[in-house]
């Protein structure tokens, strides 16, 4: 396979990771009948990253919880809502962008057509064995 030029660089080769459009966010919320769940997760190999893209129906909620070890970011993809966490409750709607820190508790709650939101955080790594030494 032949290098690949890069505008500001050397040329790639075939193993290097290469940036490419992976969905179309909204063309995904905007399925109808909205189905509801997971509609995308990141699954390339190598990652560093997760992210999903998920769908809440009419009222439908995520109940609360909390993440202890990673940091969430949140971006609503189509559709509103509310988060409620410790402090009050905050309206979410689209082009929203939520920092959810580690540790802190929320819930969610789409509004009447429903809510689509995009989450990114750090892979989680995988389960690892381990010899346990004396």
């Amino acid at each position: 396979m032949a290098d690949t030029p890069h505008a500001d660089g050397p040329a790639a080769s075939a193993g290097d990771p290469v940036p490419r459009l992976l969905c179309d966010a909204r063309e995904l919320a905007a399925v109808d009948p909205a189905p509801t769940g997971a509609l995308w997760r990141l699954a390339e190999a190598g990652r560093q990253l997760d992210a999903n893209l998920v769908r809440v129906p009419p009222q439908g909620r995520i109940d609360t919880h909390v993440e202890p070890d990673l940091d969430v970011l949140l971006y609503v993809v189509a559709g509103d809502g509310t988060v409620d966490t410790d402090q009050g409750r905050e309206p979410l709607a689209e082009g929203g962008l939520l920092w959810l820190p580690h540790g802190s508790r929320r819930s969610l709650t789409a509004g009447r057509n429903g809510l689509a939101y995009l989450t990114v955080h750090r892979r989680r790594p995988g389960m690892q064995i381990r010899s346990h030494r004396d």
